[in-house]
């Protein structure tokens, strides 16, 4: 049987702005398993990034139970949660936020480095990575001299250097192209079945979200739906041909 990597049960999260309260999450239970390949949908404001950020403990939840990895995060202070998402957990968000005055190898060896491990063993993970990227020949380019989608290739290196469980991505095809889209889609995939990463993702692209085997859809904070599905199969949603996002 898989074992649960995160385990929400009843999540609430509420922000305070200009006097008022507003509940963004409404009581979210969701379990997904070691290996699972998830993505997130739902309309603008569902509160899509609001989850992902706090499976990711960048966000704190309001109230109900959070667990990654066994850890009850509302039981861990600010070190152990920092502990807690430099060991078990990977980034990759729409805006790669790579480091523009050092090089892609530097970029990706950086989480490493700040860890205290040697700069020789991160230096051959980090050429390995982006070597199955498909970066080799571009490991001394800076960000500035590399293509929005080689940009997003670096930074999914530099999310899988440390070998996280948990590998979250937010929106990290919204600013490329159809055809890079693909590209970078099909490296999550080829994450997912060759390294057994657990992937959340959160998107507005239908044709990413059409392939996963899981769709999570939030409407208004909740869970509206949870469909698995063969790899490759129309998901239940429509999916607009105008506009190209999933229509829920």
């Amino acid at each position: 049987m898989a074992r649960p990597v995160v385990v929400a049960r009843d999540v609430k999260k509420s922000f305070q702005h200009m006097g008022r309260t507003l509940d963004v999450l409404r009581g979210i239970d969701l379990t997904i398993d070691e290996g699972e390949m998830v993505g997130i949908v739902g309309q603008s404001g569902a509160g899509k990034s609001t989850l992902l950020h706090c499976i990711g403990t960048l966000d704190v939840i309001t109230s109900g139970s959070l667990k990654i990895d066994d850890a009850e995060l509302t039981e861990l202070s600010g070190a152990r949660l920092a502990a807690l998402r430099n060991r078990t957990i990977g980034f990759v968000f729409q805006f790669h936020h790579l480091l523009p005055e050092f090089s892609a190898l530097e970029n990706v060896v950086m989480p490493g480095l700040i860890q205290g491990r040697s700069r020789r063993d991160m230096e051959g993970r980090a050429r390995a990575l982006l070597e199955e990227v498909g970066l080799k020949e571009r490991v001394l380019h800076r960000p500035g001299e590399l293509s929005g989608g080689e940009q997003q290739r670096v930074a999914l290196a530099r999310a899988l250097v440390l070998e996280p469980k948990l590998l979250l991505a937010d929106e990290p095809t919204g600013n490329l192209d159809s055809r890079t889209s693909e590209q970078i889609h099909q490296l999550f995939y080829t994450v997912n079945e060759q390294r057994k990463t657990t992937i959340v993702i959160v998107t507005h692209n239908a044709a990413l979200a059409a392939g996963m085997p899981r769709v999570v859809t939030l409407r208004d904070g909740r869970v509206e739906r949870d469909e698995r599905r063969a790899r490759g199969a129309a998901p239940s949603s429509e999916v607009s041909e105008r506009t190209g996002k999933v229509e829920v």
